[in-house]
């Protein structure tokens, strides 16, 4: 693993995203919201399926951001509880054109979720995605359809945190050349 370096080639909104877990006691307003899922709107898909959905809650608003608290795992639930949102995000599974599977939906809602934590460090906001969580009791509260596959729990709002250095695999280790043996 190499540390991050302060002189790397690509953007800085790349180095200033981090996955906090605390968030400071600051309202995120709709507008702001609507902007970080205005940039996961323009992601590039299969197709331009667009198979990615969104569907969060405000902490003390609504039953929705309970509903979403609950289907966390025990570890998660301990310091997310700050996050002023909360969001599940959901792949839909098939395509419009012909019903048969699409075996990219979580690839792009990889990608929109992609632009939609760029956004937010753009906005000096950051993002926690979360695996940590129970699929089966999200699909039922939100009564997902067949073809509807939660993917990530997200926590969203804004954060003090401290940047520590970060590690990443060398560029190396991460290129399979098509002469490997």
């Amino acid at each position: 693993m190499t540390t991050v370096a302060k002189n790397s080639k690509a953007a800085p909104v790349f180095y200033e995203r981090i996955s906090p877990r605390t968030f400071i006691d600051r309202e995120v307003d709709e507008a702001m919201l609507m902007s970080l899922i205005e940039a996961a709107r323009w992601a590039p898909s299969s197709y331009s399926e667009q198979p990615w959905r969104f569907v969060y809650g405000r902490k003390g608003e609504s039953e929705t951001y309970q509903n979403l608290f609950s289907c966390l795992s025990e570890d998660n639930q301990k310091w997310v509880k700050q996050a002023p949102i909360l969001m599940l995000t959901v792949a839909k599974t098939f395509f419009d054109l012909d019903g048969s599977t699409n075996r990219h939906a979580l690839h792009d809602v990889g990608l929109a979720m992609g632009n939609f934590c760029t956004q937010a460090v753009f906005k000096e906001m950051q993002v926690h995605q979360m695996a940590g969580f129970d699929l089966n009791k999200a699909t039922k509260l939100f009564q997902l359809p067949s073809g509807f596959e939660p993917v990530s729990m997200v926590a969203i709002g804004y954060s003090d945190q401290v940047k520590n250095d970060r590690k990443r695999k060398p560029i190396d280790e991460l290129i399979i050349h098509s002469d490997m043996n």
